[in-house]
């Protein structure tokens, strides 16, 4: 297979590189898994369902959690990709931090607007004093609940991962710029402290509240990933990529379903977790669903899967929000069997979700560029006025 890892970069600010569907679709799927994961905990909607599963079932629902790792790693792939013949500049960073901005905060700011009466009642409770009242606002505020672990509200727990892609988005054009011209082997071994780094963050008593930190290992893992995938001719393989994403998927599944096997695996004497061992099998999954092969990425890249991938973020950062609502109708009430109540929940997620990234989301992120286009333009008249 040969490789181009060491061609000249054009001076385009992003380079519209082959679109690949069918990690579009997934992003829907992992959405939905993370919000299954919410709704069959202790006492919610799907938990006696939950219960009445077998052990494997049960351990592959519960661990939707581990979603966001896969999120994480197709974060940093897509970024890759997306900004891969950038020159970094000032006008280029200016345009990138206003990008990642309006990809994230616009719909953040509904899903606090959604919540902000409970926010409210919150606030009025004489159980907190003024000053935690007011750390708690401005954590949420500034999207810092990644680096301080649980604030003991549950106005949008998934939001803390937007902390971990807001220190992502910082870090990228340092990171992408130290990548884009190593080899494979190179990248190979990134790859290979990426998936070690966590572990030794946990025996350096690295805070485990710093989540950031321990999940910047995810990001670059999925940098490394896109330049390994730009820089290879896959075409031998272009009609199995199944051959890789299967057997990942597959041994993803064996170790959430046995999530102790890999803590007495022993390298460098230390204890594996569920987490290290799958940040390798997503650069795999990821590598083969954009090859667009097999059944598996067609499903993915069908225009129903795609569009809801589309609109994920939406449907991820405010299914809870939206749960606050529904659990005051719903969850305790004698309308409808708790399943039913759950796919009735999942209905009004998407159809809302999906109206937020149509009238919020993309009018947002396209105003928010605009504007500082505009800006940015404006700057030589100025200066030379």
């Amino acid at each position: 297979m040969k490789t181009a890892f060491r061609g000249q970069s054009a001076p385009a600010t992003a380079l519209v590189r082959e679109y690949l569907p069918a990690l579009t679709g997934l992003r829907f799927l992992l959405a939905v898994w993370v919000i299954l994961h919410h709704i069959a905990g202790k006492g919610m909607m799907l938990d006696g369902w939950t219960q009445g599963l077998p052990e494997a079932g049960k351990r592959l629902v519960l661990g939707g959690y581990l979603a966001v790792d896969t999120f994480f790693v197709l974060s940093g792939f897509v970024l890759a990709r997306s900004y891969s013949a950038t020159s970094w500049d000032r006008r280029s960073l200016a345009q990138y931090f206003a990008a990642r901005f309006a990809r994230i905060y616009p719909v953040y700011a509904l899903s606090l607007a959604v919540v902000a009466p409970f926010i409210f009642d919150s606030m009025t409770l004489p159980t907190r004093s003024l000053a935690v009242k007011s750390g708690l606002l401005l954590k949420y505020a500034l999207v810092l609940q990644g680096w301080y672990g649980n604030l003991g509200v549950g106005w949008n727990t998934p939001a803390w991962t937007l902390s971990c892609e807001f220190f992502f988005y910082l870090l990228f054009p340092a990171l992408f710029i130290g990548l884009r011209r190593m080899n494979r082997g190179a990248l190979g071994l990134v790859l290979a402290i990426a998936v070690v780094t966590p572990v030794a963050l946990a025996h350096a008593h690295v805070p485990w509240t710093w989540k950031p930190l321990y999940h910047t290992s995810d990001f670059v893992a999925g940098i490394a990933a896109a330049r390994i995938f730009e820089g290879t001719d896959w075409r031998p393989l272009r009609r199995h990529g199944a051959w890789l994403y299967l057997p990942a998927l597959a041994t993803g599944a064996w170790l959430i379903v046995h999530p102790t096997f890999l803590n007495h695996v022993l390298i460098f004497g230390w204890g594996w977790d569920v987490n290290t061992g799958l940040r390798p099998l997503n650069v795999l999954a990821l590598l083969g669903l954009g090859l667009g092969s097999g059944y598996g990425a067609r499903l993915l890249s069908s225009a129903a899967i795609e569009y809801l991938g589309k609109a994920s973020y939406s449907m991820y950062i405010l299914h809870v929000p939206v749960l606050w609502w529904y659990s005051k109708w719903a969850i305790h009430q004698p309308y409808m069997p708790a399943t039913v109540a759950a796919l009735v929940y999942l209905g009004i997620v998407i159809g809302f979700s999906a109206l937020a990234f149509e009238v919020v989301e993309k009018p947002a992120n396209r105003w928010i560029r605009a504007r500082v286009a505009a800006r940015r333009a404006d700057v030589p008249k100025r200066l030379a006025a």
